[in-house]
């Protein structure tokens, strides 16, 4: 799907500026990663090799673009998660797809709560858009992994979201965040495994 300028009468976008705003929202999706939330703008903007108006001409706000960061990560981690259903271990299945919502929960850096901080009077529909289409997309992994008695059928995907979540938090200052995250991640899966 092609993608179009924001406004009431939005157009499809001019290759060049197509290209611009993939450019920035890959800049902005590595340097939210190194630097969490507050990443600088014009830092963003060097990094994608783009002036600062041309950021702002796509961005106007800084939520604006942390909210299409955001979005492409939750995205890809609910086609993930549709790409593993039909897996032969849904038990493997649903374990991976749990590590990639830890890495995406460390790779994030404050994302999601500067989201919700950063909307007009506490009203966000993307942050509960993005928690409801995750949840979704968890809980069919879950369902199928229960059905095939690979996990405990107390277990709901609340619960395991939660879990991971704490992880990414308590090891987003560690030097190897990520590796830590995976590690402890291991230790908590033995307890949700069907014994």
């Amino acid at each position: 799907m092609p993608k179009t300028a924001a406004g009431p009468t939005a157009r499809p976008m001019r290759a060049d500026a197509r290209r611009n705003y993939d450019r920035i929202v890959a800049a902005a999706e590595s340097l939210v990663a190194e630097h969490g939330a507050e990443a600088s703008l014009e830092q963003i903007a060097r990094h994608a090799g783009v002036g600062s108006a041309t950021l702002h001409r796509h961005f106007p706000s800084r939520q604006l673009l942390l909210e299409a960061v955001f979005k492409g990560r939750v995205e890809a981690l609910c086609a993930q998660a549709h790409e593993l259903l039909p897996a032969s271990d849904p038990g493997a299945a649903l374990v991976t797809w749990l590590r990639a919502v830890g890495a995406h929960a460390v790779a994030n850096r404050g994302l999601g709560a500067s989201l919700m901080h950063g909307t007009r009077d506490g009203d966000s529909t993307l942050g509960s858009t993005c928690h409801a289409m995750i949840t979704s997309a968890g809980d069919e992994l879950l369902d199928r992994a229960r059905h095939m008695n690979a996990v405990r059928p107390d277990v709901t995907i609340a619960q395991l979201l939660k879990l991971v979540s704490a992880i990414a938090l308590a090891t987003e200052g560690d030097p190897d965040g990520p590796g830590e995250a995976d590690r402890l991640l291991n230790l908590a899966i033995e307890g949700v495994r069907a014994r």
